[in-house]
């Protein structure tokens, strides 16, 4: 087994190097908004990045979308911009139940579209009450074929009010049935609003979805009434994995900011970097990283062959790398002292966006419990 990328993957983080390189002058503007940066938009589109998140037949460069590819770009993108790589991840994030669940007329409507970053689009899921408990969720779709009405309120959607279209998750059918569908929404459709979600200490395009009335018709289903839950697990196999390279990336940046404080700034008559206590730190967050980018890579590997029966690999390199990068951003704020904590300097952004990463696509304390009921399912 070589432990190494081939070199299609070396070539993909060059391309995302050079994206990145294209907004660094502006990141620090991009990652204090909420709301859609124009710059960052158009360094995305011109990188054809995009053409990752849909197959080939749809403009894609590859047969199947793949996550390890899309893993190695958000390690990239996220050390530079945690903007940049929230608007690549959720091109995928939020239309791959089209790929996979879409009728041929959507997938043509609107698969190349995102590939080119012509649209964005938005996966509304949580709501109010309905965080890592998904099934609590109250938006739901009634009625039949072309005359269908969704009505609900979906919170904290990233992408909403910049996006193009929803994919909405939703009840569907008796109330003690359980069943749940998916649902395209476009975003100019009546009946859908969007206002502004609370600040978050890493702020990012977010927003809360308003659904009063929407009349939808067959051709707004996403897959098989009351099959909707599958398509969210779909997209989670495939995509939460590359969250493990979002926290790769953010803490070999964080590393790389305490590493040149370290070994240019003296105290006790020598580099804080040859100081036991700093040292250490610098070595252990190294080591931590290290373990966590194997991780990260072999579960996105896994994913690609078969993403269904590997999501536990892939939550446990989320769980693993996401943990790493706290740990790893705190050290380097500790080993910089007080210029680590400077306003809007790269390691106080990075210090703030990590946190999140413990909580989005999975919180660590939910993963725990998956991966727990998995590994007690498999042995004997």
């Amino acid at each position: 087994m070589i432990f190494d990328l081939d070199q299609h993957y070396k070539d993909l983080q060059e391309e995302a190097r050079e994206c990145a390189r294209a907004i660094e002058h502006i990141a620090v503007e991009a990652d204090n908004m909420s709301e859609l940066h124009p710059g960052v938009l158009k360094a995305l589109q011109a990188s054809n990045l995009s053409n990752l998140m849909v197959p080939a037949a749809f403009g894609g460069r590859s047969e199947m979308i793949d996550p390890l590819a899309i893993c190695v770009v958000r390690e990239v993108l996220m050390a530079t911009s945690s903007h940049l790589d929230s608007l690549f991840a959720l091109q995928g994030i939020g239309s791959y139940a089209i790929t996979v669940g879409g009728s041929d007329e959507q997938r043509e409507e609107w698969l190349p579209k995102v590939a080119r970053a012509e649209v964005l689009p938005a996966l509304a899921l949580t709501e109010v009450d309905a965080g890592s408990d998904i099934k609590r969720i109250t938006t739901e779709g009634t009625g039949a074929g072309d005359a269908m009405v969704l009505n609900g309120n979906k919170s904290f959607i990233s992408n909403a009010g910049a996006a193009a279209f929803y994919i909405v998750l939703a009840k569907e059918g008796p109330k003690d049935a359980g069943g749940f569908s998916m649902f395209l929404v476009p975003a100019d459709a009546k009946g859908v609003s969007i206002s502004p979600s609370p600040e978050l200490i890493a702020p990012h395009v977010l927003g809360e979805v308003d659904l009063k009335n929407v009349s939808l018709t067959d051709k707004n289903r996403l897959g098989v009434p009351g099959k909707g839950m599958d398509l969210t697990l779909a997209t989670l196999s495939v995509f939460r994995v590359s969250v493990a390279g979002a926290a790769v990336g953010l803490a070999q940046a964080a590393l790389e900011e305490a590493v040149r404080h370290t070994r240019t700034r003296h105290q006790f008559g020598r580099p804080l970097a040859r100081l036991g206590p700093v040292a250490q730190m610098l070595a252990d967050s190294w080591i931590e990283i290290e373990m966590a980018r194997l991780l990260a890579y072999r579960a996105a590997a896994m994913a690609k062959d078969d993403p269904g029966s590997t999501l536990q690999h892939s939550s446990m390199a989320k769980l693993a790398a996401s943990e790493m990068a706290s740990r790893v951003v705190d050290r380097s704020v500790q080993s910089m002292g007080r210029f680590g904590l400077i306003k809007d300097s790269k390691i106080e952004r990075l210090y703030r966006q990590a946190r999140p990463m413990r909580i989005y696509e999975g919180a660590s304390e939910v993963l725990r419990l998956g991966i727990a009921a998995e590994l007690v399912r498999i042995v004997e």
